[in-house]
């Protein structure tokens, strides 16, 4: 297959004025030591994304969060394929493959990590699916701001981001994904979707990239 990075860079260079930051999931109940979903690989970006999301504000460009919630008012298949998410039962063990609150709707892990925290005034979306755009307002919000450039972080790199991207790039924005700046568990799955993104949704650029740019805009 012919490399097609050339033409995606002139494509889907960031827009001046029209880009925005999307930190997906940075949340206690991925990040927190010892979760029963526990991300350590999350842990290790959260420096690149807190710089990212400063440089944003700096720039005066939009910054928006996402965050999975589970409900059981809302038992959806996410529910049964991992239990982790559905309530914790009272004096029983708790982690990996047993309910245990994790993301659960009005439970502290549900929260982004205390140190990328929203500011006042930037959406938060709270999503039920993978994708970030999936029954929430993000298209919305981003449209009447005049968003076209779309700015990805963080975790899971195989799961969340990568269903967000594929929402992302079906309502036509375009897609640059932060390579040391998303994670996952497994680095051969890292690496597996980044290359599918860069294949056919979007780039995928280091941090310093995309500082550069906004920094030529």
């Amino acid at each position: 297959m012919t490399d097609r990075a050339d033409l995606f860079e002139r494509v889907l260079r960031l827009e001046p004025g029209r880009t925005a930051l999307l930190v997906v999931d940075m949340q206690r109940g991925f990040l927190d030591p010892g979760a029963a979903m526990e991300v350590p690989e999350a842990r290790a970006i959260v420096a690149t994304v807190a710089g990212l999301i400063a440089l944003f504000r700096r720039q005066g460009l939009p910054v928006v969060f996402s965050q999975f919630v589970y409900s059981p008012a809302v038992p959806l298949l996410v529910g049964d394929l991992h239990p982790e998410h559905r309530p914790a039962v009272p004096g029983a063990p708790t982690g990996f493959g047993r309910p245990s609150s994790s993301c659960l709707l009005g439970d502290p892990s549900v929260e982004v990590v205390p140190v990328l925290a929203p500011a006042l005034g930037e959406l938060t979306v709270r999503k039920h699916w993978y994708d970030a755009f999936a029954g929430t307002p993000l298209d919305g919000a981003l449209r009447a701001q005049g968003v076209r450039s779309l700015v990805v972080t963080g975790t899971m790199t195989d799961i969340c981001v990568l269903a967000t991207v594929a929402g992302a790039f079906n309502r036509e924005y375009r897609v640059t994904v932060v390579e040391d700046a998303v994670a996952t568990l497994w680095p051969e799955i890292q690496q597996a979707t980044l290359d599918i993104i860069r294949r056919a949704y979007g780039r995928v650029v280091p941090a310093k990239v995309v500082a550069a740019e906004l920094a030529a805009c």
